[in-house]
């Protein structure tokens, strides 16, 4: 797999096969290395069952769960959650009912080879950036103002 392409993405899923999880209340993710031409499973974490109630607390080991992961793919998700997810450079995409894990890969696969979408190319664009998240204070001491 090429660094560069390879991007893991995060599936909300019960059965392993079909994205068929809300974000809040799924019981797995499975997460995925995916290049333009290969895909392999790098884990499946999963959760206890938990109650839609808006307790946002109980997300935290989502959050964790997607680490690295450009990308969570799910049957809905609520917009403060969407906010976090996007604040942690993840992506979070609603898919249809039916919607299978592999027919998401592929698509994803299809997308890498010919040209990625917006969010993708801001993906595989961040990546590439250093996270010096002290970047700011480092220049302060050296003195740099604007």
């Amino acid at each position: 797999m090429d660094d560069k392409t390879t991007v893991k993405v995060a599936f909300a899923t019960g059965d392993m096969r079909h994205v068929d999880q809300h974000f809040g209340a799924a019981v797995s993710f499975s997460v995925y290395a995916i290049d333009p031409t290969s895909s392999h499973l790098v884990e499946v974490t999963q959760f206890d069952r938990m109650v839609m109630d808006g307790n946002e607390d109980k997300l935290a080991a989502k959050f964790a769960a997607l680490d690295g992961c450009i990308a969570i793919y799910c049957q809905a998700v609520g917009s403060s959650a969407v906010n976090q997810l996007r604040a942690r450079g993840i992506q979070p995409i609603k898919v249809a009912p039916d919607a299978t894990v592999t027919d998401l890969i592929e698509t994803l696969q299809e997308e890498l080879r010919a040209g990625p979408s917006s969010w993708l190319a801001r993906a595989l664009e961040a990546r590439q950036r250093p996270r010096d998240e002290q970047r700011f204070d480092a220049m302060e001491s050296e003195g740099w103002s604007e």
